[in-house]
């Protein structure tokens, strides 16, 4: 479990294909100064994504993305010198700061447009339809593992804004219109309409 506050944005510094070409090894470089501490076995979320890490470095780590994984994340498109924003996971007594997030990303989204409203940006994210009914206004989504509140919903659109220090701590610095994003949706929202749906 993750809460969506970003500590850390690596680079992709290798990739190796696995299982005939269909799954892959991503080794990440991190600016965390314990890298090699970390648990083998540990759960790790890459963008987003909670990846266990088979592999430790003094300034790296290493994590195998399935075929499954591939295909509903943007992980697929990463190359050597992607940023890839990183959470460890939470532990007990750990300051809630976002809101609890799984790790585990419902879809692939797109970023539409950004524009600047005062001091934060306006991010606006097009997902698939079948997500957008998941998105609540004032409610939180986690996009590329960042824990964000939702400030407009149109359709399968939505809008949040993101502050200048959360730009500068996360890929979102670097993110620009037409880029692909992880998207998350609130675990509360997935379950009632789980509910919903065996009534």
């Amino acid at each position: 479990m993750f809460t969506g506050i970003v500590t850390a944005v690596g680079t992709v510094r290798a990739i190796a294909p696995l299982g005939g070409g269909k799954d892959m090894r991503l080794t990440i470089a991190t600016p965390w100064p314990d890298t090699a501490s970390i648990a083998l076995g540990a759960s790790i979320a890459c963008s987003g994504c909670c990846l266990t890490a088979v592999e430790l470095h003094e300034d790296s780590f290493a994590v195998d993305a399935s075929a499954e994984t591939l295909s509903c994340t943007i992980l697929g498109s990463w190359v050597p010198g992607t940023r890839v924003n990183l959470e460890r996971s939470l532990k007990i007594g750990d300051e809630l700061g976002g809101h609890i997030v799984s790790g585990h990303v419902d879809g692939v989204g797109e970023a539409v447009s950004a524009t600047v409203e005062n001091g934060s940006t306006r991010w606006r994210f097009q997902v698939p339809r079948a997500l957008s009914r998941f998105i609540a206004e004032k409610g939180s989504v986690a996009v590329n593992g960042v824990s964000l509140t939702v400030n407009e919903l149109e359709g399968d659109m939505f809008g949040v804004n993101v502050i200048p220090h959360t730009a500068e701590v996360t890929g979102f610095g670097a993110m620009k219109p037409g880029d692909k994003v992880n998207i998350e949706i609130d675990m509360l929202a997935r379950y009632v309409a789980r509910l919903a749906e065996t009534k």
